[in-house]
């Protein structure tokens, strides 16, 4: 826990990891919590009011009664933000979770976080993955329809499984056993000059960095289409890549057996997306 941070809570920021929940908390004991995640590096902050509303979204798909509005929100990320230096590369973590409540949550008992924290944008490198032994949830098994901490053991048990067998990451298959995405980060493939991605079904959240590359690559000219892939058509893909607010894009050189070379499509998306952090991430005043 030695990044540096801030978090506001209740109209005070503090630096640390301070506590927060007790042991009576809602959120402690059954994962009622609700997040998002947005990035700032050199004072840009691309999607941030995406990223703020997306919250809002989720803590009303959990019954949750928001305390803050969106404008609120994006208002106090900028002000974590501006905390830190110039330069630095920051994670910006919204939050919202229960307070009180036996199993079943007081609805009006919603509490609001925000902590935004030192966290390196991840180096342009080929990533590998295996293909996961544990699937996606379906919507009637689990809130997929928000960002919710409930849903990351299962994402963490993938990630902890690929990286024991030496892989970076995993692609994760939905129920039916076609693919949705890796385990942290949404799917692209390219073949024959097309790119295609998972369609969405509500197994897995189709991230705000998703929705900005099939925007970009899109105007750029380039034909994305969303439908149903498997592992067969990853095995004949030209080239892989990944998309995540995290990392942003990372080409993919390795899905279990098969190798592919770091391609154009992954390095123009990139581009693209940083061409558009640099117009459009800055503060608006």
């Amino acid at each position: 826990m030695d990044r540096k941070s801030f978090t506001w809570k209740d109209g005070t920021w503090f630096e640390g990891n301070e506590p927060i929940l007790g042991p009576m908390s809602h959120a402690w004991w059954m994962a009622s919590s609700v997040f998002d995640g947005a990035r700032s590096f050199g004072r840009l902050a691309p999607d941030l009011d995406r990223h703020c509303a997306r919250l809002v979204k989720s803590a009303k798909a959990f019954g949750m009664t928001p305390p803050i509005n969106v404008e609120e929100i994006i208002a106090l990320a900028w002000k974590g933000i501006e905390k830190f230096p110039q330069d630095a590369e920051l994670y910006v973590r919204p939050m919202m979770y229960f307070e009180d409540g036996f199993v079943a949550p007081n609805t009006d008992s919603t509490q609001f976080i925000i902590t935004v924290f030192d966290a390196p944008m991840p180096e342009w490198d080929g990533v590998t993955a295996m293909v996961s032994s544990f699937r996606r949830p379906t919507p009637e098994a689990a809130p997929t329809n928000a960002k919710a901490s409930c849903l990351y053991p299962n994402v963490a048990r993938a990630l902890m499984e690929a990286r024991q067998n030496g892989y970076g990451t995993a692609v994760v298959l939905d129920a039916m056993g076609n693919v949705a995405e890796f385990a942290t980060n949404n799917l692209f493939m390219v073949r024959n000059g097309l790119v295609q991605t998972p369609a969405p079904n509500g197994a897995f959240l189709t991230g705000l960095t998703r929705h900005r590359i099939i925007e970009l690559l899109r105007g750029d000219g380039q034909e994305v289409e969303e439908t149903t892939l498997t592992l067969s058509d990853l095995a004949a893909a030209d080239e892989v890549f990944l998309t995540g607010n995290y990392s942003k894009v990372q080409p993919v050189v390795k899905v279990a057996e098969t190798n592919y070379q770091i391609g154009p499509f992954a390095t123009r998306a990139r581009e693209l997306y940083f061409e558009f952090a640099e117009k459009e991430g800055r503060k608006k005043i």
